[in-house]
């Protein structure tokens, strides 16, 4: 009853205004399984906890047709309970009423006419609910017999009078019931109760009952993954809920995780259980049963697309007239088994994606296979060059139509397509469909260039669970979703959904999952383009913040090239590989070699014309210039989103856009353009590159003091990085989060977030120096402990000289005020204070308040005038 209190409130009224006198009607209508009889039985349970008599019956069930059956099923339990009055009280209607009630009768002698049964029933309800009222329930009214309706109809005229509420349960299928509800509600005789499915609310506490739980205790995943599938209906959302949670082991979030149905592959392919609960499935099959053959093949071949499908296509592929399947469609719509989608009538969708799934489950392997080939035949026909989402609708057909080359394929050209638009996660899944279908035989160029495209995907999408589907070694855990690879709609926008779930993720948010795959068996694949592939997983490493395999590929990828040279290509990927590997390496040169490294990749680059290295070279030679030269960093962003514009590579683009947008708001403390980029980057699903504008983000609003907006980002970022394993993400944003505790002074929260930051600092030494300066220093300065903070700050500079920063730690601005004071060991003069000056990193809005500072400190010192005027200028 979630969901329902106004409904329940209209049965409450009108059972107060039966024990009063006042007779009414309800209809309560609505899909299968949307609580309809529930509702009734509640009512039923109202009525005779108030001491009403209660009296319900169900029209259909087994057997041939008897008139007016609900109504003496619902009369024959009182009767025999001695609850009815004597037929003679009813005058020349007790002979009716005897008649209705004797299952013995004469079959060859007429029933009583509908008035003579409705005026006997009209008596009987004022007799039985003289003292205390009564609810007369007919279930299922639109399986009754005409001669029911014609009664319905009567009373529904003639029961204001009387102490009784008829309460009328009718599905939503049109017909004679429905047509009745409709004129009764226009006329006025009935109220009329349509029940809607569950908003995201009560199916969370739908779930959370079922669970026998609190809703704070329902994993949000499973409440997500519950809606999507049953729709909001109640009945779908109890037994998807069971199934899920019926498993053996239970998990934070409890579900299944076992790949699709792979009937049509060769033996030795792992298939799944139906994932559809049995009595959902049995439900199903009810609904699509009188729909005939026709019925059987339109949505057979419908559920191959997924959750929704093109019409068209169908009527081409199956060849009927438009008229006919014109009206299985429509039989199909009024079985609540499909929904018009969107406008027009070009596409539709099954009602819930449970629906499909179970269509889909029932079909044997030669009819699926069949339904497929004659699908993508159409669709080829009727969309030549497979334009749009087409080309992966086209791979999906031909997957279960059991062509697994052609399938490979076309998944390839949808993904390219996808990294063209930027889409990297939407790529991401696509090739890892991709690449689950390649075969031993699959050519080895083949196999290649699907790895190649999946793990550039990966990179760029953050999914390194998807790689971990790729290649053999560690592996990433199941996913909470496991969305078909025939329902291109199961990955959304942003794809937080399909996360790992595992339960041995690291309390320090760095997501415990090993994610790092290592090298598949590619015979055939030239030695050359192996480094490739090693260059790209070392990449994957550097992300999840395992810099140990990181160095690994490499070497096997250096291995790689010194056999074949002339991989000139390939060494431009492993030399940028290798770069972003040393920033993650504790050495003094680690910076120097990691420039050199990216110039010789951008020297190959631009010799070799390979635009999205040149990008990546620029834009890590700009990241390393930007604390010493700023101007040359920012004309190292500048080209390199020049290069992604011209040649059309919007990941890069927006790469350079939000490199270009963290220096501007370094200078204005407005961070309106790194806030655009990152939503441009969530929405093509760019999570590593949505975090590093998120990361650049928490410390504009620290340093503006916005510490609520800032935790509030960390906190979401800490938590996707957690579940997809992203390493060098969550070590950035768990420096954040101190560094907000430490510019509030809050000491306690602080040191709880550096201890969960600790583990992490070996992937990404970098951030030692950051923080102790831009944290514990900064925190002992609010505390007024000079001598603590002045430690703190000597100890960032010895992180530095051990393995220099990337980012400012305080030597810009902190330090160097405390110098001109004097506590640091000695005092800072004048020639110190001009050269931090006119450094880049002296020159930002944070620094520029410090150097003021100082340089009044200076002036005081000098003996030289108005040095609160400077400091006003300043």
């Amino acid at each position: 009853l979630l969901g329902r209190a106004a409904e329940t409130g209209q049965v409450a009224d009108a059972l107060a205004a039966a024990r009063s006198g006042r007779g009414g009607a309800l209809f309560v209508t609505g899909e299968p399984g949307i609580g309809k009889t529930r509702l009734a039985a509640e009512a039923l349970a109202a009525a005779a906890e108030a001491g009403m008599v209660t009296v319900r019956g169900r029209a259909g069930g087994v057997g041939p047709s008897v008139p007016y059956r609900p109504l003496a099923q619902a009369l024959l339990v009182p009767a025999r309970a001695g609850l009815l009055p004597d037929p003679d009280r009813l005058g020349r209607y007790g002979p009716v009423l005897t008649r209705l009630l004797d299952d013995r009768r004469d079959p060859h002698v007429p029933p009583a006419s509908p008035l003579m049964v409705a005026e006997a029933v009209l008596h009987l309800l004022a007799a039985v609910g003289a003292r205390r009222g009564c609810l007369f329930v007919l279930d299922d009214l639109h399986d009754a017999d005409a001669g029911t309706l014609a009664v319905v109809e009567y009373l529904l005229d003639h029961l204001g009078p009387q102490p009784a509420v008829l309460l009328l349960v009718v599905g939503g299928v049109p017909g004679s019931a429905r047509e009745l509800a409709v004129r009764a509600r226009l006329d006025g005789t009935a109220g009329f109760l349509e029940l809607r499915p569950l908003g995201r609310r009560d199916v969370h506490l739908l779930v959370a009952a079922e669970l026998d739980t609190t809703p704070a205790a329902v994993p949000p995943e499973l409440v997500t993954r519950v809606l999507a599938a049953g729709a909001g209906i109640p009945f779908v959302v109890k037994e998807l809920v069971r199934e899920l949670t019926a498993e053996p082991v239970r998990t934070a979030v409890p579900v299944r995780t076992a790949e699709p149905a792979r009937t049509t592959r060769p033996a030795g392919r792992t298939t799944r259980t139906p994932s559809v609960p049995a009595a959902v499935a049995d439900h199903v099959r009810r609904q699509a049963g009188p729909l005939g053959p026709l019925g059987a093949e339109l949505l057979g071949m419908a559920a191959l697309f997924g959750p929704s499908f093109p019409l068209p296509v169908l009527e081409h592929a199956i060849g009927r007239e438009r008229a006919e399947l014109s009206a299985t469609v429509r039989a199909a719509v009024a079985a609540y088994l499909i929904t018009p989608h969107g406008t027009g009538r070009q596409w539709y969708a099954f009602r819930h994606r449970l629906v499909a799934e179970a269509l889909l489950d029932d079909l044997g392997p030669d009819e699926r296979a069949g339904y497929a080939r004659r699908a993508a035949r159409a669709v080829s026909e009727l969309h030549p060059g497979l334009p749009g989402a087409w080309c992966t609708h086209a791979a999906e057909l031909h997957d279960h139509a059991g062509d697994p080359a052609e399938a490979v394929r076309l998944y390839g050209e949808a993904a390219r397509r996808a990294l063209a638009g930027g889409r990297a996660g939407r790529a991401a899944a696509l090739l890892a469909r991709a690449h689950h279908l390649v075969e031993p035989a699959t050519a080895p160029e083949l196999h290649a260039a699907v790895l190649e495209q999946l793990l550039d995907a990966v990179a760029c999408s953050g999914r390194l669970d998807r790689s971990a589907s790729a290649c053999p070694g560690r592996t990433a855990p199941p996913a909470v979703f496991s969305p078909r690879r025939h329902d291109p709609s199961a990955v959304p926008r942003h794809d937080r959904s399909a996360v790992a779930a595992d339960p041995g993720h690291a309390p320090d948010g760095s997501g415990g999952a090993p994610c790092v795959p290592d090298m598949p068996d590619m015979p055939g694949v030239p030695a050359g383009r192996r480094a490739g592939i090693h260059a790209r997983l070392s990449g994957l490493a550097v992300l999840a913040g395992r810099p140990a395999d990181a160095l690994r590929h490499l070497d096997t990828a250096r291995s790689a090239l010194r056999d074949h040279p002339a991989a000139d290509a390939q060494a431009a990927l492993v030399d940028i590989a290798a770069a972003h590997a040393e920033l993650h390496r504790p050495a003094p040169d680690r910076l120097r070699k990691a420039a050199g490294l990216a110039l010789r990749a951008l020297d190959a680059a631009q010799r070799l014309d390979l635009p999205d290295v040149a990008c990546r070279a620029l834009l890590l030679l700009g990241q390393l210039a930007r604390e010493q030269d700023e101007q040359a960093a920012v004309a190292h962003f500048g080209r390199a989103r020049a290069i992604a514009l011209a040649r059309r590579l919007p990941v890069l683009r927006i790469s350079a856009e939000v490199q270009l947008a963290a220096v501007a708001a370094s200078h204005d403390g407005r961070p309106a353009r790194v806030e655009q980029a990152r939503r441009e980057a969530l929405r093509l699903g760019l999570l590593p590159l949505a975090h590093e504008a998120g990361f650049v983000l928490a410390l504009e609003r620290i340093k503006r003091c916005e510490f609520e907006e800032a935790g509030a980002a960390v906190q979401e970022g800490l938590a996707d990085a957690s579940r997809l394993g992203l390493g060098r993400t969550a070590a950035e944003l768990r420096l954040a989060e101190a560094v907000g505790y430490a510019h509030q002074g809050r000491r306690a929260e602080m040191a709880q977030a550096l201890g969960a930051l600790a583990p992490l600092l070996d992937a990404s030494p970098g951030l030692r120096a950051m923080s102790c300066g831009l944290a514990r220093a900064f925190c002992s300065l609010l505390e007024e402990r000079h001598d603590v903070a002045a430690q703190e700050l000597a100890q960032a500079f010895a992180h530095d000289a051990e393995t220099p920063a990337t980012g400012e730690f305080g030597r810009n601005d902190i330090a160097l005020l405390l110098g001109v004071l004097g506590m640091l060991g000695g005092r800072t003069g004048r020639p110190h204070h001009a050269a931090v000056a006119a450094a880049s990193a002296g020159r930002t809005r944070w620094s520029r308040p410090f150097a003021g500072l100082a340089h009044a400190v200076l002036l005081g010192r000098e003996g030289r005038p108005a040095p609160g005027a400077a400091m006003r200028r300043l």
